[in-house]
């Protein structure tokens, strides 16, 4: 039976992901300091090959017995969370990352990073492909989540080639899905918790930048594919099908009964005008595409969100 720990496991993310493990036959330890994750995410969970560990990754991590795989998810991943936890974010993304590579070359382990198509920044190649360096501004207050992801690749290849570890890097592209908080800020939680409610939903410029959008059992596929591939660069995972974030906003306020009105915010500093991943390697080394179309991601990520919201 593998042994693995998932670092931020209480997250969005991370939570699915240790739901997946399980059912992979995987003993799997959970460990967050619960800043932007929350036990509700992983209470569901009654398996006995679970163990949840209350943790701050920037502080030694100590785990007893054997280890296979280290999945280090633990970050804030919203513009919310790292514009308000600057330092935090750094922090995880440096100190963090060393101590997870300390533990995963004391164990032995596989040790998978979860890096970001932030990585790219506000990009000047489109689509983005694993080859591109990114156009990141280093001292804007994006900053903080951009170079921290950047850092932790760097070290992640630097431990590969001194010390041997087998190491995987993920670039993830927007994802959502059920477990998403209500004010994560991101595009698709904020729309429909405006939507749902009947609020205004706000759109930041004037909504002609694009993102693309990946369903989270997608992604988390795409993710353990790549912990049991012997692939060390980067491999991006998400969805190429691209859209504006007004026909977004669109989709949800159909969705959502048509109740509220699209209004427009300044589109904040440094705020990537185009995203979409370039796939190729994920499909040619990993055997991954996306499966789950959009209209049946955002159902299913509606229901949890009037769930949330006893609508």
């Amino acid at each position: 039976m593998p042994r693995t720990l998932v670092t931020g496991g209480a997250g969005f993310l991370g939570s699915h992901l240790c739901e997946y493990l399980l059912d992979q036959g995987h003993e799997v330890i959970c460990m967050d300091n619960l800043l932007t994750g929350s036990e509700d995410n992983i209470a569901q969970i009654g398996d006995k090959k679970f163990q949840f560990i209350r943790h701050n990754v920037t502080e030694y991590i100590r785990i007893d017995g054997e280890l296979d795989y280290i999945l280090h998810f633990a970050s804030p991943a919203s513009p919310i969370d790292y514009l308000e936890l600057p330092i935090q974010t750094l922090k995880v993304g440096s100190l963090g990352t060393h101590n997870a590579l300390g533990l995963a070359k004391k164990k032995r382990a596989v040790f998978v990073l979860a890096s970001t198509s932030e990585v790219y920044g506000d990009p000047l190649v489109h689509p983005q492909e694993e080859s591109y360096w990114g156009n990141v501004n280093p001292v804007g207050p994006r900053g903080v989540y951009d170079e921290a992801k950047r850092f932790a690749e760097a070290i992640t290849m630097a431990y590969h080639r001194t010390h041997g570890i087998a190491t995987r890097i993920v670039r993830i592209f927007n994802t959502y899905g059920p477990r998403m908080r209500l004010r994560d800020g991101r595009v698709i939680p904020n729309f429909f918790r405006q939507g749902l409610t009947g609020e205004d939903m706000t759109v930041y410029g004037d909504g002609s930048q694009t993102r693309s959008f990946c369903y989270v059992s997608d992604l988390v596929e795409g993710i353990y594919r790549l912990a049991l591939s012997d692939v060390v660069d980067p491999v991006n995972l998400g969805n190429p099908n691209e859209l504006s974030v007004m026909e977004m906003a669109e989709k949800i306020l159909k969705a959502t009964g048509g109740k509220s009105k699209i209004v427009f915010s300044p589109l904040p500093k440094d705020d990537p005008k185009v995203r979409k991943p370039n796939i190729t390697r994920a499909r040619e080394l990993l055997g991954w595409e996306p499966k789950v179309g959009l209209a049946e991601g955002l159902k299913l990520t509606m229901d949890y969100f009037r769930s949330r919201l006893n609508i």
